[in-house]
């Protein structure tokens, strides 16, 4: 990730690359064109199931808007395509973020299988 590219500037970055509004992104999620101009101008982080479903709606990644990769493209590349998944956690200790990140993975994989399905 660049040093200080936020996940504001990466949605910013995207609706130009996809010539989108900040309205259009609102109403295509559900949510109000406010709550992505805070996000844009960084005042707020979106919750985990909210940056998938902007991930998605901008045919990007959750890695590319939180700066875990610098590719801004969905390639939906079949080294990441997960045949079965198992978790059990029942009695292991959890960070908020690590479950924040489990609940987001949830969340892709749902947005993913919405899609698949249209």
């Amino acid at each position: 990730m660049s040093q200080m590219e936020s996940i504001g500037k990466r949605i910013q970055k995207l609706l130009e690359l996809r010539n989108m509004t900040q309205r259009e992104l609102a109403k295509k999620i559900g949510i109000t064109e406010v709550s992505i101009g805070r996000y844009i101008k960084d005042t707020r982080e979106p919750k985990a199931t909210v940056l998938a479903d902007i991930a998605l709606a901008l045919d990007s990644t959750t890695d590319y808007l939180t700066g875990i990769s610098d590719n801004p493209e969905n390639e939906d590349n079949n080294e990441y395509e997960i045949q079965t998944i198992a978790a059990h956690h029942e009695g292991e200790e959890w960070t908020e973020e690590e479950l924040e990140e489990l609940e987001m993975f949830k969340e892709l994989v749902r947005q993913r299988r919405k899609k698949r399905n249209k």
